[in-house]
C-alpha cells in the first residue's frame, strides 16, 4: 500500500506516515517500476503501535527504544512499564507545580483587586508584581 493508503487506514495524514518513515520506524520497499514507497502489513502494525504509544504519552525516543528491543527479538514490555511509570512521576510533579502556581496566581489576583493602579515611576514598573514578589 502507498503512503495515502496507509494514512487513510489509520486515520492519520500522509505527513505522519512520512515522518515515521524518515525516523526509520517504518521500512517501506521501493517499487522498482515507479519509485513509490510500498508499505507492508508489518508497517501498518508498527504504525498502529506507534500511534497507540503516542496516545499514552510515549516520546519518539521512547518508541525508538521499544521498537529496537522488539526488532532484536526481546520483549519491550518491561521497558514500556518503566518508561510510563517515570512519565507518570514527571506528570504528577508538573501537575503539583502547576497547582501551586495556580494558587499563587489566585492569591495575587485577589490581593490585586483591592489595590489601585499606579503609573510607572522609574523605580517601579508595575507595583502589583513588584510588591507581591518582595
Amino acid at each position: 500500500m502507498r503512503v495515502l493508503d496507509l494514512a487513510r487506514r489509520l486515520g492519520v495524514t500522509a505527513d505522519t506516515v512520512r515522518f515515521y518513515t524518515r525516523k526509520g520506524f517504518l521500512l517501506p520497499e521501493r517499487d522498482a517500476h515507479n519509485g513509490y514507497r510500498e508499505y507492508s502489513q508489518s508497517d501498518l502494525r508498527r504504525l498502529r503501535f506507534i500511534l497507540g504509544a503516542r496516545q499514552l504519552g510515549f516520546s519518539v525516543d521512547d518508541i525508538k527504544q521499544l521498537l529496537k528491543q522488539a526488532d532484536a527479538g526481546k520483549t519491550p514490555c518491561p521497558l514500556a512499564r518503566n518508561l510510563i511509570e517515570k512519565r507518570i512521576d514527571e506528570i504528577e510533579r508538573r501537575f503539583a507545580d502547576t497547582a501551586q502556581l495556580l494558587e499563587r496566581m489566585r492569591f495575587a489576583v485577589e490581593e490585586w483587586r483591592r489595590r489601585p493602579d499606579r503609573e510607572p515611576t522609574g523605580k517601579t514598573i508595575c507595583h502589583l508584581i513588584e510588591d507581591h514578589s518582595s
